[in-house]
């Protein structure tokens, strides 16, 4: 049984259930099903190959045999530190089947977060690439293991293993299930309320937070999206975001599965490649950020392509401006670009929905999918009247069942069981919520977010850094990037090169690095002492209006 307590309720289970939003299928049900009706049909496409369910069904039964012969068993945690690789879905379906927790790790995370999500996971096995795209994940494990006595296994996919290591081929090539005893692995089967994944997300204060969810809380969401959105196994859906994150791992591992669909996945982003795979594979769906819609309609080869396969196109992770909807509408004609909103810890709570009239595809991130509720209220909480700003919160059977060992933490992001989000709203008289902005201190850079104070918190490890404040300068391709103002020590200086050499040596992974540095002799503060954030955004903001008027 899993070891992880949650906040998950006997009430919650019968009414979730009562009401259909939970049908206790895992995604081994929806996978089983569509490999025993369509074998031969493509399940997944990769940089290096594709797939069928059948071969898919086989390769994963093996690896299912294989994590029991290694010990783990029901409630041991496995981490995927992997890139858009079919792997990825090997593995996560073989630890689905014996009720094995799937750690998602982003394939950014470097030494610092790497040994934090695997100590707050507990994981018994990490599984890592021997290199991807220029990092060497074998020395960075090699390094934190002995900070590690719970990391029982590390497998590489790629060269072969060293001696502490397991080879994913050679893992793969041994007939673990002639050695197993003749229990059949559907006799292993978890309940669909147990802990089945932990995924991190950057909050706003401290280190990554481990969001828990259930087989239940994350099929929810997946169901509702495909009836919205009137997905089936016939489309092809393509997703360039990284899997070892929420929307990746939701859109590009989950939903293609429980459609019985083919998932196309891009480990590097590139837009003229997805125009290319467009045509070749007929890509009907993808998502991602507004930065991945911006790229796709800049692409190079967008005109010389056909991209008339792609019917819809999912934005969301941060702003979307209304100038970007209307260029797709021109460039994209045969793909509908639906707007949503939604957290690690709630997938996609609000979205558009086809025949939705343009005020609401123009101007809202849409309204509450089934069964999940949205309301704003005031600092009091209480509610407020439609089109009044205020802290959204939203309940419902998407929510996931708790923070990994951080059970007071959860109680304080609840209010019975609504969950406070952090981000302020407007709701319409429709029920249509627009997101105006965020009272946690994060920064979203291309739907990627960054933890500001856990930056901050490591800029003053720095002997040069007297004081330091990280805040958003607008961009125009990835939304926000992160501007550091920093005042160092009498006698010290500091400059780009020699901070990004810090936090380096530190193990932050690069997405996390500012990207602008300014040295000021002094922050702004309030009267109790607080730095005013909202006044160095105020200045980059305006920069950048001057440098575009300029131009």
């Amino acid at each position: 049984m899993a070891r992880f307590r949650t906040h998950l309720t006997p009430q919650q289970i019968q009414r979730y259930t009562a009401s259909s939003a939970w049908p206790n299928r895992l995604l081994t049900d929806f996978f089983d099903d569509a490999a025993v009706a369509t074998p031969d049909k493509t399940a997944v496409i990769d940089s290096r190959g594709a797939i069928t369910y059948g071969e898919l069904a086989a390769q994963a039964a093996r690896c299912a045999h294989g994590l029991l012969a290694l010990g783990l068993r029901a409630g041991d945690v496995m981490a995927l530190q992997l890139p858009n690789w079919k792997e990825f879905l090997i593995l996560h379906l073989a630890a689905t089947r014996i009720g094995v927790v799937s750690s998602l790790i982003t394939p950014g995370s470097r030494d610092r977060e790497l040994g934090h999500m695997l100590k707050l996971s507990d994981a018994r096995l990490l599984v890592i690439p021997d290199q991807f795209r220029g990092h060497d994940y074998r020395a960075m494990a090699a390094r934190l293991r002995g900070e590690l006595p719970g990391l029982q296994q590390v497998m590489v996919v790629g060269q072969p293993a060293a001696e502490n290591e397991m080879a994913w081929d050679a893992f793969m090539a041994t007939p673990w299930e002639r050695g197993q005893a003749p229990r059949a692995l559907t006799e292993l089967r978890p309940d669909a309320n147990d802990v089945t994944e932990i995924v991190f997300t950057s909050g706003a204060t401290g280190e990554p937070k481990g969001v828990m969810h259930t087989s239940n809380t994350i099929v929810a969401p997946q169901l509702a999206l495909a009836a919205s959105l009137h997905l089936t196994r016939d489309d092809v859906i393509h997703i360039a975001s990284t899997i070892g994150h929420q929307t990746g791992f939701l859109n590009g591992v989950r939903l293609p599965i429980q459609l019985g669909s083919t998932v196309v996945l891009q480990d590097v982003w590139n837009p003229e490649q997805l125009m290319e795979w467009i045509a070749q594979h007929r890509i009907t769906v993808s998502s991602g950020s507004a930065t991945f819609l911006l790229d796709m309609l800049r692409a190079k080869n967008l005109a010389q392509c056909d991209v008339s396969p792609l019917r819809i196109f999912r934005c969301g992770g941060g702003p979307i401006p209304r100038a970007l909807l209307l260029e797709a509408r021109e460039k994209l004609p045969h793909a509908a670009i639906h707007c949503g909103w939604g957290q690690t810890e709630n997938a996609v709570v609000t979205l558009t929905r086809i025949g939705d009239p343009d005020e609401k595809l123009l101007n809202t991130d849409g309204r509450a999918q089934p069964g999940m509720e949205v309301r704003v209220v005031d600092d009091q909480g209480q509610l407020l009247a439609p089109g009044k700003e205020g802290r959204l919160q939203c309940r419902g059977p998407f929510m996931f069942v708790g923070y990994a060992k951080q059970e007071a933490l959860t109680r304080e992001n609840f209010d019975g069981e609504w969950f406070d989000t952090g981000d302020l709203a407007t709701l319409d008289a429709e029920g249509y919520v627009r997101i105006t902005g965020r009272l946690k201190d994060i920064i979203i850079r291309g739907g990627e977010n960054i933890p500001v104070k856990y930056v901050e918190d490591i800029l003053y490890e720095d002997a040069r850094v007297q004081d330091a404040a990280i805040v958003a300068m607008p961009d125009p391709r990835l939304g926000e990037r992160a501007c550091a103002f920093v005042i160092c020590r009498d006698g010290c200086t500091l400059d780009m090169k020699a901070l990004q050499a810090f936090l380096a040596g530190r193990g932050v992974a690069k997405v996390y690095w500012p990207e602008r540095l300014e040295l000021v002799d002094a922050l702004p503060r309030t009267a109790n002492g607080k730095i005013r954030k909202a006044d160095l955004r105020a200045r980059l903001a305006q920069e950048t209006l001057a440098a575009t008027v300029n131009t």
